[in-house]
């Protein structure tokens, strides 16, 4: 009976450490949803299309990288436009940094919607909630205030506590 309440009380220890760590992590931390009345920003860069094993994914990171130290300011943006299921699966990802013009060898995206809703997620990445969250919680949002979507979820990097998923508004 004591070593059965011993295992009980570390347990019960080590659940409400892990739920404190969490939380501290930013784990429960709400995701803010808005509505912006602007266009996305132009975004210059390339789109892959491959593995994610494949080395071309991460020279096209690399490239991407180094346009981004050329024009200070600007930041790391993703659309996944094919998302892989596993490592062999196929993916067809756009990266690429807001500029408003484009570079040798590198592809403009320009939106012709005018409003977007703004998913701010903050918190340490092991505990940030996953795309397909974000992405639930951005439809329901959409529903709710009866906005239709362009079907497209730009990820835009902050910073590595904070993400902004924009989903264009038709």
């Amino acid at each position: 009976m004591k070593k059965i309440s011993s295992i009980i009380l570390i347990l019960a220890v080590l659940g409400i450490s892990g739920y404190l760590i969490f939380n501290y992590l930013g784990g429960n931390r709400p995701v803010e949803l808005s509505i912006v009345a602007q266009s996305p920003d132009t975004l210059t860069g390339k789109t892959f299309r491959g593995t994610p094993l494949d080395k071309g994914l991460k020279a096209l990171f690399q490239t991407i990288q180094r346009a981004q130290k050329l024009h200070p300011g600007t930041q790391l943006h993703t659309i996944y436009y094919v998302e892989p299921a596993g490592k062999l699966d196929t993916l067809e990802v756009f990266a690429g940094i807001n500029l408003p013009f484009g570079s040798q060898g590198l592809e403009v995206k320009k939106w012709s919607e005018t409003r977007y809703i703004l998913a701010k997620v903050t918190g340490n990445k092991w505990v940030m909630p996953s795309p397909e969250t974000i992405k639930k919680k951005i439809q329901g949002y959409a529903e709710t205030n009866n906005l239709l979507l362009s079907g497209y979820y730009i990820d835009k990097i902050v910073s590595e506590t904070e993400v902004h998923v924009l989903a264009p508004i038709r």
